[in-house]
């Protein structure tokens, strides 16, 4: 059935006291347990249903929203491990498989991990893998330096974090271009910094280049400085996390942009801070 795995939106066909049958692909029946079935409804009405298999293999449906579905990347957390892989949380009663031949580390309860959904042709099951560099190999991609893309921060190693780029190449921000905190599951805008020649994608979560930075950053602390009064307790001596916490943005470019905004005579730079000029 296609649209195991998806949302549909489907008819109610047939009213019974442990729930509803939902009219699917070519007239099959599908049950919508009693928990999830709306007040009132009756014959004939629609319901916007997600299609999966339970606990004994039966195709079900449910009107909660899984945290990805088939075809989508998400960082779950592991529930379980057993002797036929590991189960993550993705927000129904019935975990989802990774089976141990789809992971590349064996996996640990309570541990987080970036995963692909699919449906397994073989079994009908829905199902996923870590092996997200198999996933993405036939991808063509045709990033530039300085592109804005989407990352979803997949796993922390040595160099730094592992990043699923716009849901179609893997790429790497290293651990000493990240100002303030940031962990597996995060969702941020980030830009291309360097593509090098085996293909691997360096990302980077500051604009690149003078000439983009500093304004945007100028302008940043300078509503910032409106915001509070005509004050903020930065300077060029402040630490990264300090600079971080408040304006999300590196030193270098804090201290760049504090430098064009003072000899443009817009700020004063003190011990304690910065003054804007009024």
């Amino acid at each position: 059935m296609s649209i195991i795995g998806q949302y549909a939106e489907l008819k109610v066909a047939k009213l019974v006291d442990f729930g509803v049958f939902l009219e699917g692909e070519d007239e099959a029946l599908i049950l919508l347990p009693n928990q999830y079935v709306p007040p009132k409804t009756q014959i004939d009405d629609k319901i916007k249903v997600f299609i999966y298999r339970d606990s004994e293999d039966r195709i079900i449906a449910t009107t909660l929203k899984p945290k990805a579905i088939v075809g989508e990347f998400a960082v779950l957390k592991v529930k379980s491990v057993t002797n036929v892989g590991a189960f993550l949380d993705w927000g129904l009663a019935k975990d989802l498989l990774v089976p141990f031949s789809e992971q590349r580390d064996k996996m640990q309860v309570d541990l987080s991990y970036l995963v692909y959904i699919y449906l397994d042709n073989a079994t009908g099951r829905i199902v996923a893998t870590a092996k997200i560099e198999r996933i993405l190999r036939e991808n063509e991609v045709s990033y530039k330096e300085g592109d804005e893309v989407d990352i979803l921060v997949g796993k922390r190693s040595e160099l730094g974090f592992q990043v699923l780029i716009n849901d179609d190449a893997l790429g790497m921000v290293y651990k000493n271009e990240v100002f303030g905190h940031l962990k597996i599951g995060d969702q941020r805008k980030a830009y291309i910094k360097k593509i090098r020649p085996d293909g691997k994608i360096d990302v980077s979560l500051q604009q690149q280049g003078y000439a983009n930075e500093v304004p945007k950053s100028g302008q940043q602390i300078l509503d910032l400085l409106k915001e509070e009064e005509g004050f903020i307790p930065l300077n060029d001596k402040s630490s990264p996390e300090d600079i971080y916490y408040s304006l999300k943005m590196s030193k270098k470019n804090f201290k760049k942009a504090i430098g064009l905004l003072y000899k443009q005579k817009l700020i004063t730079i003190e011990d304690t801070g910065i003054y804007l000029v009024q």
